[in-house]
């Protein structure tokens, strides 16, 4: 097959592949259609503020000062005399949307809804707003509309401010939240002389919504230990005491407001979130006014409350999130959101047991109206004798797929070449169609189910390459290939264990550094240097899986380049403590360097040593652009890795192929067929793939929203772009590995029509096949993240390596000359 043709269909095959996850163990959870269930009595609170301090901490809320005293003076007294408290408990991901999802709709957040970003509502829910009869919301121009898109009617209002406002290098960030504070201020000021708005106001099943992100700005920008941060919550203190004395004023001290104040997510030590540690899960809620039980004095200690209030009652151990969703509901007396999830904490309410067996029993009813509708729609849609609650038609044509893709691609390395004749299995392929068109299945399952037939019609046709291999080999005893296929096992299942224990690498790592000794090539002619440098390189690399997780050519313009930006991120820094924003020059450099990153290499020779260092300065250059955040033991540990992962790939290659020119013809004479030992070669190249992920713990941030490392590019929230370059990051050991690849099949003399990168393909396809059984559906969203990120990172480092192998030759064997071409003794 052409190289070309085969590099598409493989790219196409390990998409669709990529996204059947999504389909067969991740569907949306939402269904639509329920009967809204409320309450019948009559609800004790005519209206509901709910207070959300974005990114508070619950122990930043709990813990007094120094002196004994704290820092929310308003919200303590609140606890102590009038109030109820507890803990909630978020879900991971910690991030913005999915809390307030939870908060407001009751159900954990959908896990497509990251493809946009978190901003907007892959599929459309029910929420508490929407049952309101108004809500007026003020806040942030992120999270407010996505609750507004969901409402029917026009019963929602949203006040918000520009997002350029959401800066992290801003002098003062708690200005946004005196901006709701001033804003809420203005409309019951406003109220008091408009009529029509009056008279709404005074409604019944009324809810106004304060979301207040000044004090997760703050800990991205400060850190959640900073004064900026600490002030803040003083300042959120004494606005939601204002804002409630406002309220009470405006309604007559009528006792018919209920106020909940909480957080959707907490904060790590080092101003990050998204992933599952408890300062990130663990939220405060304090719930006050009518319908509330009140402040409860008790003599024996409390759990969970380390002194911070002694004397005052633990409402609840922990509550979850999305519990929060229908106590609000019941508060008011609207229908709980029909998609919600969450159980009516009872003690909080103070009211009838009679009221409260009425909320439990509506509670129950909302949660088995989901499964009705749900159970219905399934049946409708999926013939009686194969109805089962999980895709298992559509899991086994994935896994026929994911086999017959790595057999084809196992005869292509036997045989490179292959001739497809469609038209051959067409009669398969409409029998699918039928049955698929008979479930009215949708048209992702067409793309799963048919897939599998045309690849396997390719392994079919290659089966005879297989058989004559087997006749023209020499015979091996059958105690021998057996070794050699649970050795390739072990291998491939060493890998995988290696994404739940690190501490495997380390292991790997040092029996790889033993490699030239036990082969032989440690004491020959002019390999003793490069085996001890490869011996020690591998030892250095092998300590950090078990730290915590985090002629000549000049080269000259490009060192002077990374001078340059080693130094930016330090003066970018020095300017964000001291509160002056971004400077321009610093971020026009940053991005100039980002876009240059893959061209500047190009201005080089093409010989090994100089395209290869020039590719390392050129990508580190951006590297430490992204290093405004590492403080530390984190900075210290993550720049090291870097340096002695890379030193120890250049010191093997360069030790042995210092001569080699990336762009020169190969003589085909000196080519050799595949042989055992290559699968040695492309095995050590996914084990440094791998560690190149996992090595300093790094991918773990992916799970963790820290804005600190991108300030060099921009202040300004905008989660694409941040993610964006935090996945750069995250893959720049694994990029300068990749460029080394061409260089492996140099040195093993095998045919550039790419047998080595066709094993390194293989071998990355049974382990993504592994993780597809290992994906869960069920658990903590900390297990299903881990499931999906798993398969995610395998499949995408295969998909990675298809498109990186173009960049790459481009990279090492392409030359650009911005003026004539000089003269020179070599390319």
């Amino acid at each position: 097959m052409n190289i070309i043709i085969f590099f598409l269909v493989g790219l196409i095959v390990h998409v669709v592949f990529f996204l059947s996850i999504f389909d067969i163990y991740f569907t949306s959870p939402l269904v639509h259609g329920m009967t809204p269930w409320a309450t019948p009595l009559e609800p004790p609170a005519s209206r509901l503020v709910l207070v959300v301090a974005d990114g508070l901490r619950a122990d930043s809320l709990f813990t007094p000062l120094n002196n004994g005293s704290s820092r929310t003076s308003y919200l303590r007294r609140v606890i102590e005399e009038r109030g109820t408290w507890g803990v909630s408990h978020t879900r991971v991901p910690t991030e913005s949307r999915p809390g307030h999802v939870a908060l407001i709709a009751g159900f954990y957040e959908d896990v497509s809804a990251v493809a946009k970003g978190w901003k907007e509502n892959p599929v459309e829910f029910d929420s508490v707003f929407n049952e309101s009869r108004h809500t007026w919301c003020w806040g942030s121009p992120d999270i407010l509309p996505m609750f507004a898109k969901g409402a029917s009617g026009d019963h929602v209002y949203t006040y918000t401010y520009p997002a350029e406002e959401e800066d992290f290098a801003s002098t003062d960030a708690s200005k946004l939240d005196t901006w709701v504070f001033t804003q809420v201020k203005s409309f019951f000021q406003s109220a008091k002389s408009n009529s029509s708005l009056k008279a709404s106001l005074l409604e019944d099943k009324n809810i106004f919504f304060l979301h207040l992100l000044g004090i997760d700005t703050n800990g991205h920008a400060h850190r959640p230990m900073s004064q900026e941060y600490l002030d803040n919550i003083g300042l959120v203190d004494s606005g939601v005491a204002e804002t409630v004395a406002l309220i009470e004023d405006f309604f007559g001290y009528d006792g018919r407001t209920a106020y909940v104040f909480t957080s959707d997510h907490g904060m790590t030590n080092w101003g990050s979130h998204g992933a599952g540690h408890p300062s990130e899960t663990l939220t405060p809620l304090v719930v006050w006014g009518a319908g509330v039980n009140h402040a409860q004095r008790v003599t024996e200690p409390q759990p969970y409350t380390d002194g911070y209030l002694q004397g005052v009652k633990l409402s609840t151990l922990l509550v979850s999130q999305a519990d929060i969703a229908p106590l609000m509901a019941s508060l008011i007396g609207v229908p709980i959101p029909v998609n919600s999830v969450g159980l009516l904490p009872l003690s909080y309410l103070n009211n009838t047991d009679r009221f409260k067996a009425e909320s439990m029993y509506t509670n129950a009813f909302q949660v088995l109206e989901q499964f009705k509708v749900k159970m219905t729609q399934k049946k409708e849609s999926t013939l009686s004798f194969l109805f089962t609650p999980f895709q298992f038609f559509l899991g086994c044509s994935v896994v026929l797929g994911f086999v017959g893709w790595t057999s084809y691609v196992v005869l292509v390395i036997l045989k490179t070449h292959t001739n497809l004749n469609v038209p051959l299995c067409m009669c398969v392929a409409v029998v699918i169609t039928v049955f698929l068109l008979i479930q009215r299945s949708p048209i992702t399952y067409y793309i799963y189910c048919l897939l599998p037939v045309p690849v396997w019609y390719s392994v079919l046709k290659e089966s005879g390459t297989l058989s004559d291999l087997i006749h023209s080999a020499p015979s091996l005893p059958l105690w021998k290939c057996l070794g050699y296929f649970v050795l390739v096992a072990f291998g491939i299942e060493l890998l995988v264990v290696s994404f739940f224990h690190r501490a495997v690498l380390t292991v790997g790592l040092a029996v790889l550094s033993l490699w030239p000794f036990l082969s032989g090539l440690y004491g020959k002619t002019k390999v003793t240097f490069r085996s001890l440098s490869w011996f020690l390189g591998c030892l250095c690399l092998a300590a950090f899986p078990l730290m915590p997780v985090v002629g000549r050519e000049s080269n000259i313009h490009l060192m002077l380049h990374v001078a340059v930006c080693a130094y930016v991120p330090s003066l970018t820094h020095s300017s964000l403590q001291q509160k002056q924003g971004l400077p321009l020059l610093n971020q026009i450099i940053s991005w100039t360097t980002l876009a240059s990153s893959m061209l500047v290499p190009l201005l080089s020779s093409t010989r090994l040593f100089h395209r290869l260092l020039s590719i390392f300065l050129s990508l580190t250059a951006t590297y430490l652009l992204l290093s405004t955040g590492f403080t530390g033991t984190c900075m210290y540990n993550n720049s090291l890795f870097v340096c002695v992962f890379i030193s120890c790939i250049l010191f093997f290659f360069f030790f042995q192929l210092s001569a080699i020119d990336f762009s020169a013809n190969i003589d085909i004479t000196k080519m050799r067929q595949m042989k055992l030992d290559d699968i040695r070669r492309s095995y050590f190249f996914v084990f440094f793939i791998i560690t190149a992920f996992f090595g300093t713990g790094n991918i773990a941030s992916i799970n963790s929203f820290d804005p600190a490392s991108v300030y060099c590019f921009l202040t300004v929230f905008n989660p694409f772009i941040m993610g964006g370059l935090m996945m750069w990051k995250v893959n720049f050991p694994s990029t300068i590995f990749f460029s080394l690849f061409p260089i492996t099949e140099l040195f093993a003399c095998v045919s550039r029509k790419g047998n080595l990168f066709l094993i390194v393909l293989v071998i990355s396809d049974l382990m993504a096949l592994h993780f597809f059984f290992l994906v869960q559906d069920h658990g903590s969203w900390l297990d299903i993240g881990t499931s999906i990120s798993h398969y995610v990172i395998v499949m995408s480092m295969t998909i990675f390596l298809m498109l990186l192998s173009v960049v790459t030759h481009i990279l090492t064997s392409r030359r650009l000359y911005l003026w004539k071409k000089p003269k020179m003794h070599f390319p």
